[in-house]
């Protein structure tokens, strides 16, 4: 009954000291940031509040081409970035519930059976001297309350660092996801160029037909017949550097959905897509989301809770330590009540003097902290600079292919009333060589416009996040 009292004496005193604990370290408070109340390229904008848990949706969907849909999706079981950014995440959440194992007391057990002699040095006799057998068998318990929160503060650390590699992935995983949109929409408008230059080349190769019978019929110069051999061939040139671009695009949405570019094909077909039209008065929820946002507000946590750690290192340690256990020379006497042998006591251990070590470290840790704040500041103004940018870049290129649209329409004219002029002889064939070119331009023109516009929407979707599914939006500007 005497050691259940001092075990029970020590338990008690155990728990006062871990009721009466506290934390030192200065509490988390995220920083403000300065947002504008809406974008200068849009209204109807909210300010931001981060939300970056929120399911963004299959924003992909949107642009309505079932061959995309199907290529974002191998990204996340394919993709090996993402792969490497998602174990580093269950790396991070097995690092916090180690240190949560410092809430708790070490048990360890031991057993063991010792022959041995002693040297007969004191001049006793020899039967003192003789080998004897020690039959050990212990548990022994160690626990260091966490009175100063040291523990708690560098969990608190290892949890911030968890969701820094949970923001971490979602980013890796929508750079992937629109950097795979951006180079499809590239490669589709490569097919398109192609198809264009492929059409040219056949009204240009009529042109030539056309010039060849002419001077053959002595209504034409030698000269117009070099003329429009050189205008092919020049657009024959064109068409096979378009296919030395499409097969380094291609072969980069082969490495995004994690295949080697031999084993990886996407047939050619034209860029049939429109724009999507973004909702109006989108809510700057999306910017709330961002993932580079949300980890770097989750580096400055870690980085706040790494000073409560540097500041609990300042304080005594308290550790108690309990054995009980059975010793005996033979195994009849060994797990018997005279062979039971315990122990249980507390030791405070304080570091006296360290030249200064803990001081350094908690200057470190400060001025740590405060690189994070900067860098969670210039996060957030680099988020509303890329918004901006997609958002201009939207708008203006709308614009300008409506314009370009009217200048393809008028080069189609005007290529058909020369060509008519030619054959009438009224005109020379550099007239003709100058209509077509200015109307291979701009049709040119326009599917690069259109090209730019789908990047700059994926663009947009990236700089704000995701996709907006689940937001709340924006009431209509009337």
């Amino acid at each position: 009954m005497k050691l259940y009292s001092k075990l029970r004496i020590v338990l008690l005193l155990t728990g006062a000291a871990a009721l009466s604990a506290c934390m030192v370290g200065p509490r988390y408070n995220k920083p403000e940031v300065t947002a504008p109340i809406e974008y200068k390229e849009s209204s109807e904008w909210k300010i931001a509040q981060p939300r970056d848990a929120i399911n963004r949706g299959p924003w992909w969907e949107v642009f309505g081409d079932p061959q995309l849909n199907a290529l974002v999706q191998q990204v996340e079981v394919s993709n090996q970035t993402v792969r490497v950014a998602e174990a580093r995440l269950r790396q991070a959440e097995a690092l916090v519930e180690q240190t949560r194992a410092g809430f708790l007391p070490t048990v360890t057990g031991s057993t063991g059976a010792t022959r041995s002699r002693t040297p007969n040095v004191s001049g006793a006799s020899a039967a003192s001297s003789a080998p004897a057998n020690v039959y050990n068998l212990a548990l022994s318990a160690s626990w260091a309350p966490d009175l100063w929160g040291s523990v708690r503060s560098a969990v608190d650390v290892n949890l911030a660092n968890a969701q820094t590699s949970a923001a971490n992935l979602g980013g890796v995983r929508l750079l992937a996801q629109a950097q795979l949109a951006i180079n499809f929409f590239q490669l589709r408008a490569l097919d398109s160029q192609r198809q264009l230059l492929e059409n040219t080349v056949a009204a240009y190769q009529k042109s030539l037909d056309l010039t060849r019978n002419r001077y053959n019929a002595g209504v034409a110069a030698r000269a117009e017949v070099v003329l429009a051999q050189t205008q092919l061939r020049s657009t024959q040139a064109q068409l096979i550097d378009v296919g030395v671009q499409r097969a380094q695009l291609e072969h980069a949405i082969a490495i995004l959905v994690g295949k080697a570019p031999a084993d990886f094909a996407l047939p050619p077909a034209p860029l049939a897509l429109t724009v999507p039209v973004m909702p109006p008065g989108l809510p700057s929820e999306l910017l709330e989301r961002r993932p580079d946002i949300a980890a770097a507000e989750r580096q400055m946590a870690a980085a706040n809770a790494q000073i409560g750690v540097a500041q609990a290192a300042y304080f005594p340690t308290l550790t108690l330590n309990g054995v009980f256990g059975f010793r005996a020379n033979t195994p009849q006497n060994w797990l018997v009540s005279p062979s039971r042998l315990w122990s249980v006591g507390p030791a405070l251990a304080e570091t006296l003097f360290d030249g200064g070590s803990r001081d350094a470290v908690k200057k470190q840790a400060e001025a740590a902290y405060d690189a994070n704040v900067a860098t969670y500041r210039q996060t957030v103004l680099n988020a509303f600079k890329e918004v901006e940018d997609n958002l201009s870049a939207l708008r203006t290129l709308e614009a300008e292919a409506q314009t370009q649209d009217e200048a393809v329409q008028s080069s189609r004219l005007s290529t058909e009333l020369t060509l008519n002029q030619y054959k009438a002889g009224t005109v020379n064939y550099l007239n003709v060589v100058t209509v077509q070119a200015m109307q291979h331009n701009n049709e040119a023109t326009a599917v690069k416009i259109l090209g730019q516009r789908l990047v700059a929407a994926v663009a947009l979707v990236q700089a704000l996040g995701g996709g907006w599914n689940g937001l709340t939006a924006a009431p209509t500007p009337r």
